[in-house]
């Protein structure tokens, strides 16, 4: 079963591609696109966080780790869920919450003219739960990133890193993760009772998992999240990179900088990377984290802001459908050579444009326009890699970037 579903989920990225017909399900070719071979058949492939909700029985409270830190105020603006907008848009019982595509992914699908293909996603596949294999996938990987609110109700998202095993699951519907975000990290204070996006990359093998839910607890100790959706992305844009903890002797006590405007040194760091984590969120449905990637330089830095287009994916159009409805927004740059990273807090929207037109590089006629407001820069990341393997379906640079 999970095999169709993948190839289900397949379908509307090779589609979008142009590499199928409407009517074709090619399965060999989409089970290789979404190296179905790596992982095992209980894998939670494609089953998108809006499509799909699922209801399980609420787990047991656990008792709150050590050193429990207090419940995040709530933000500003933060609205009751909206009712539902479309047929396939529904209401779990259980939660009182609408479930399905929500009305900013509606939108983007729609002006993508896409929304035939999306709803076939939204009715086929079932939820994954913290089990199986995706149990197994969760165990061995060292580097995740959440998507969160600061204490001050600013959103970040922030590397969450540590030794095989720290991501563990407690549960089907809940995983204790034994980090925190690094002291001198925006999150490092992370507050309890709050919706969060976490996302999980095995960069080596170009996979990543996305998971959603309540923080229900932090401490100490870590972190716990109580699993509302949990389901597979594409290997689509993952630069191939084998990370490894950075050796001992190697000085990361810098000073941790805070700002409101770009320095050269941030500027730098944006221009040659080929990969950030994106945080968005909606007012009903919480918090997201996703990964972007592509070649050097497609993110660009025009006058203190950054753009960058957008790549053809999956459809569900996740992340340009909370920025629809709410455009604040969070990205997070590393370098994995030196172990820097840079973490940006402000708002994004997203700009149709002419098809083909410089700097659409995929030729969507989609381009993402983000403004900081707030930033964090330090070596916060205590992984390395030597050496980086690049996607092989990143779309060529169409323009330069502008100099500064």
């Amino acid at each position: 079963m999970a095999t169709v579903l993948a190839a289900v989920g397949s379908y509307a990225i090779a589609r979008a591609h142009g590499r199928v017909d409407d009517g074709a399900l090619p399965l060999n070719v989409l089970t290789n696109h979404f190296n179905l071979a790596k992982v095992d058949n209980d894998w939670p492939v494609v089953t998108p966080r809006s499509a799909v909700r699922p209801a399980p029985a609420p787990p047991a409270r656990p008792h709150p780790p050590t050193g429990a830190r207090p419940a995040a105020p709530s933000p500003a603006g933060r609205r009751h869920p909206r009712p539902p907008v479309e047929g396939r848009t529904m209401t779990d019982p259980a939660r009182s919450t609408p479930v399905g595509f929500h009305e900013g992914e509606l939108a983007v699908q729609r002006q993508a003219g896409v929304a035939r293909d999306a709803a076939r996603l939204s009715g086929m596949l079932a939820p994954a739960q913290l089990r199986g294999g995706l149990a197994r996938f969760l165990a061995e990987r060292t580097f995740a990133a959440i998507t969160a609110r600061a204490m001050d109700g600013t959103l970040w998202v922030s590397p969450l890193t540590g030794p095989p095993g720290f991501l563990q699951v407690a549960s089907s519907a809940a995983l204790a993760v034994r980090a925190l975000p690094a002291e001198g990290d925006p999150l490092h204070h992370l507050p309890a009772a709050q919706q969060v996006g976490l996302i999980v990359v095995e960069y080596a093998t170009r996979r990543r998992l996305r998971i959603n839910g309540t923080l229900s607890a932090t401490g100490s100790d870590g972190l716990r999240i109580d699993v509302e959706q949990a389901y597979g992305n594409c290997p689509q844009y993952i630069q191939s990179r084998q990370l490894h903890a950075t050796p001992a002797g190697i000085p990361r006590g810098e000073p941790v900088r805070s700002a409101d405007t770009l320095a050269a040194s941030d500027i730098g760091l944006i221009r040659r990377s080929d990969t950030f984590l994106i945080g968005t969120t909606h007012p009903a449905r919480g918090n997201d984290a996703s990964h972007r990637g592509g070649p050097p330089g497609f993110v660009r830095v025009e006058d203190g802001q950054l753009w960058w287009p957008d790549y053809r994916g999956n459809n569900m159009f996740n992340t340009l459908g909370n920025l629809e409805t709410d455009p604040t927004a969070a990205l997070l740059f590393c370098d994995f050579t030196t172990g820097h990273t840079l973490h940006l807090s402000g708002r994004a929207a997203l700009e149709w444009t002419r098809t083909g037109i410089p700097g659409d590089d995929d030729r969507t006629g989609r381009r993402v326009h983000f403004t900081p407001r707030h930033l964090v820069a330090g070596r916060l990341l205590p992984l390395q890699a030597d050496t980086v393997t690049a996607a092989p379906d990143n779309p060529p640079l169409t323009d330069q970037p502008t100099a500064q």
